[in-house]
């Protein structure tokens, strides 16, 4: 039985512990020292488990469609692959081979474009899997695309609407398996934590890191027991919102907390008149997660595409044909169209999620957590773009990286393939 007041989630469970922390920390010390110290104190193995959706585990074997269908059906961003051929008892760094992400499937797609433009992009294809730790389209992701590649012409082909249903039904793509584009990261397969580490790197591996999502890795059963990902952490600092130790970050306005950080005049974006490709293309280049898409010629956003979104040039390749060219527009009312007919549930379905400078942190949290999205728009009284705030943005005001915290952890927490070129 649950007693009155008594917190009814593990994220509430969490913050009550951070704040019972918080009121025994050191009274001279900064509000962020404080929660530094609180994070510390805390491992990850009290992080709340994962839905059994989102610990998913793809075999080596699957087929590029499988993997796609079980990211799209279980809404997941990434899910580590098994080696299918590793022995039953190999250690969890020989049993997985990496990560497929929907990053290397862009990757991917933007070779099959170019080929569709006759180019030699098979070659080019073969190449980068040739050139790469392991077969590394996800690494292509990361910035190891081939030299000809990147020499190729600025910009994505455009694609007519009928060049994703012929793919999709090619005994290529049929044939494409999962370990042909799951690539290896620096810390092959992929960096994991241990169920020792503390809140406070799991937060500086998600934020300053860069990290979308992080295995929690039990080395005495050699598999992954938890996934932290980037939506967990929103949802946790949105049960934790009304905590004192909390508020005073919380209830502050953006602009006061120097919010947005980046600016209109750097955020990436693309026009809505350009082939869609390019949006992915864009991400794949600069390393983000999603780009707004501008009315031609303005800077008012019409909406946003995020590196998911390339689930629906696979999973339904029928719903362009009517379209001579598949342009950011075009692919937004499509799929926007299709969605909503068939009753499914994504951020893309309502649009642009914005806010306000005079909104609270506490607002754009609650926000982000109730849409699942990672990222959120600043917008003026007339819809123009006035900044960008990440996931990293907010981490980045509550916490901070102390001087040589990580110290040798990323040479020695995994090693490094002899034929890593990362």
């Amino acid at each position: 039985m649950v007693e009155e007041g008594s917190p009814k989630s593990p994220e509430a469970k969490l913050g009550l512990e951070v704040e019972d922390l918080w009121d025994i920390q050191e009274p001279q010390l900064s509000p962020t020292e404080k929660l530094n110290a609180c994070f510390e104190s805390i491992p990850v193995s009290e992080f709340p488990q994962a839905s059994s959706s989102q610990v998913i585990e793809i075999r080596s074997d699957a087929s590029l469609g499988e993997a796609v269908q079980l990211l799209s059906q279980n809404k997941i961003l990434s899910a580590p692959v098994v080696d299918v051929d590793a022995p039953e008892d190999a250690s969890w760094i020989d049993r997985y081979l990496g990560i497929v992400e929907f990053a290397g499937i862009v990757v991917w797609i933007l070779y099959q474009s170019e080929k569709k433009e006759g180019l030699d992009a098979a070659d080019v294809f073969a190449k980068a899997l040739q050139d790469s730790t392991g077969p590394a389209v996800a690494a292509a992701a990361s910035g190891m695309s081939s030299p000809r590649y990147r020499s190729s012409q600025p910009g994505s082909p455009k694609t007519d609407g009928n060049f994703f249903e012929s793919l999709t039904s090619s005994d290529f793509y049929k044939n494409t398996k999962v370990k042909d584009i799951s690539g290896t990261f620096r810390w092959a397969p992929f960096l994991a934590l241990q169920p020792s580490n503390s809140f406070l790197t799991m937060l500086l591996l998600l934020s300053k890191y860069r990290m979308k999502s992080i295995p929690v890795v039990d080395l005495g059963d050699r598999k992954i027991e938890n996934i932290i990902t980037q939506s967990a952490v929103f949802h946790m600092l949105e049960e934790c919102a009304d905590h004192q130790w909390f508020k005073s970050w919380g209830s502050k306005k953006l602009h006061e907390l120097g919010l947005p950080p980046m600016k209109h005049n750097r955020i990436i974006k693309v026009d809505e008149d350009e082939p869609v490709l390019q949006a992915f293309r864009v991400m794949q280049e600069k390393g983000v997660g999603g780009v707004p898409v501008v009315a031609s010629g303005g800077n008012k956003a019409v909406g946003n595409i995020s590196i998911r979104d390339i689930q629906y040039l696979l999973i339904a390749p029928e719903i362009y044909k009517d379209y001579r060219s598949i342009t950011a527009k075009n692919f937004l009312t499509a799929v926007k169209n299709y969605l909503e007919e068939n009753k499914k549930e994504s951020p893309l379905v309502s649009g642009m999620v914005t806010c306000k400078k005079e909104d609270t942190l506490k607002d754009v949290i609650m926000k982000l957590d109730s849409m699942k999205i990672h990222r959120i728009y600043v917008v003026d009284g007339e819809g123009k773009l006035e900044g960008l705030i990440t996931l990293r943005d907010i981490i980045s005001k509550l916490v901070h990286e102390p001087r040589g915290y990580f110290g040798d952890f990323f040479d020695g927490i995994l090693p490094i393939p002899q034929n890593s070129r990362v």
